[in-house]
């Protein structure tokens, strides 16, 4: 064979191999480059890649954020987010989760329904991404925003197609709060579960909502448990106490077993609701039954964790956020009242330690309001029926534009896009699609991801209690 025919030979069997594997042109190429890209990203690390279904690539990240984006030479520190990747040539979902990011792959509902990429960002002072030493001043809904407001600055070097933002209960309220101070950093904003306490002190509507919600068999069961849950408070504490001394468990934030069991107690009926459906009511134990089934209903419901050191330590930034600028519901509980050692106390400020309680800054939530009600622009809020944190919504408002808000009927903290009517879910995603400038698939071929991969979608983080509270 001559010398010419083998190099003929040799690039034709060149040209089947590349074929044979499909690299067949730079868009391809740089798809499968993604990790470089992201590692070129200033700022930006890459802590690692684990394995995804396909067609994903899924990345756990950090960005460098300045603890105070108003005088960033004071100091920087690591937020962690993660990066569920699709395609360049996908639209973008911003997930805020408003508590730690989970460091496995999912996929939110807007995610689904545009076939997109999804970065899900971890809230500032959660642990790890935290500052050293924390300056809790910091900790505030605008600084939150600037972190959001970086990190998709940095990425649309890469993803530059439609971006959404989303989250669920305080993720959903991130959402908004990003959207108030950068409102052209994504193109619609899809908000489930978050409520919008605008006056702290005026909570009559969480009452309101505790005497209509459900039967009245329901309300009246739920009632009779926590009053004899109380009347039982020596033996309970004792046992509650036991178990905290076996378990490694304290209560030196709340203060002790008998004001942290009293806390447990009060919070059972908006745990119930909130995680639980009216069909559960059936399980609720009446007041005649023993000690050891309603401490089981009691660890069930509220969490035997739910007060000790160890509980709440994960949620200070929370209830910090809370005390200082988001508030928090109070709830009168009008049966407990005689019954009640600390009526009044259970309060945001009492899951923080004492030397970090700030000052409330009452005008805070108002600002958000007035914006969404003037200025909101492409916002979807979702709520369900029985969930207590819809008490005080979101509203739109004379100024509100290419909007919608929807209530799930007889759901819970976990309502979604999917538990709305079929019309309403119709108009929803229609929206959201519009504002992703995607059209419904009709099927989904093999460039398409699946409608539906268990291991991403069978995730509902407003349900998880996790990561939420």
């Amino acid at each position: 064979m001559s010398r010419l025919r083998r190099a003929l030979l040799s690039i034709a069997l060149l040209v089947g191999l590349v074929g044979a594997v499909g690299v067949t042109s730079p868009a391809v190429a740089a798809e499968t480059d993604i990790l470089k890209r992201l590692q070129a990203l200033p700022g930006l690390t890459v802590l690692e890649e684990r394995p995804v279904a396909a067609p994903y690539r899924f990345f756990i990240l950090s960005i460098a954020q300045p603890v105070d984006h108003n005088r960033p030479e004071t100091g920087t520190f690591q937020q962690r987010f993660t990066l569920l990747h699709r395609g360049t040539d996908r639209p973008m979902v911003l997930h805020t989760t408003g508590y730690n990011v989970p460091a496995y792959a999912f996929r939110s509902e807007p995610t689904r329904l545009i076939d997109g990429n999804q970065i899900s960002v971890e809230q500032r002072f959660f642990t790890p991404s935290r500052p050293e030493p924390a300056d809790w001043s910091k900790l505030t809904i605008q600084q939150a925003a600037a972190d959001h407001h970086r990190i998709v600055t940095a990425l649309k070097r890469i993803y530059a197609q439609k971006w959404i933002s989303t989250g669920a209960s305080k993720g959903g309220m991130t959402s908004i709060y990003h959207r108030r101070f950068y409102p052209d950093d994504v193109d619609g904003t899809v908000a489930y579960v978050a409520p919008q306490d605008v006056v702290n002190a005026e909570d009559s509507a969480y009452d309101r909502f505790f005497t209509a919600v459900g039967t009245a068999q329901c309300r009246a069961a739920l009632d009779a448990v926590q009053v004899e849950a109380l009347r039982r408070r020596t033996e309970l504490v004792a046992r509650y106490q036991a178990w905290a001394t076996g378990n490694g468990r304290t209560f030196g934030i709340v203060g002790s077993a008998d004001r942290a069991f009293e806390f447990m107690v009060n919070g059972t009926t908006w745990a119930f609701w909130q995680y639980s459906l009216e069909s559960d009511c059936a399980g609720v134990p009446p007041a005649t039954a023993s000690s050891d089934d309603i401490w089981a209903w009691l660890d069930l419901t509220s969490g035997l964790d739910s007060s000790t050191d160890q509980g709440v330590t994960p949620y200070v930034p929370y209830y910090f956020q809370a005390s200082y600028q988001l508030g928090y519901p109070v709830v009168e509980l009008p049966h407990l009242a005689r019954l009640q050692h600390y009526r009044g106390q259970d309060r945001a400020p009492s899951y923080i330690p004492k030397e970090i309680v700030p000052r409330f800054q009452p005008f805070a939530m108002d600002d958000i309001d007035v914006w969404v009600k003037l200025f909101g622009r492409r916002l979807l809020f979702v709520y369900g029926q029985n969930d207590p944190w819809g008490a005080e919504p979101f509203r739109l408002g004379p100024g509100t534009r290419d909007s919608l808000t929807y209530t799930a009927a007889g759901a819970n903290h976990g309502a979604n896009i999917s538990r709305l009517t079929a019309e309403e879910a119709a108009t929803a995603t229609a929206a959201l699609r519009r504002w992703a400038a995607v059209t419904a698939p009709t099927a989904f071929s093999a460039s398409s991801a699946p409608a539906y991969i268990p291991s991403l979608d069978d995730h509902n983080l407003a349900l998880d209690r996790r990561f939420n509270r």
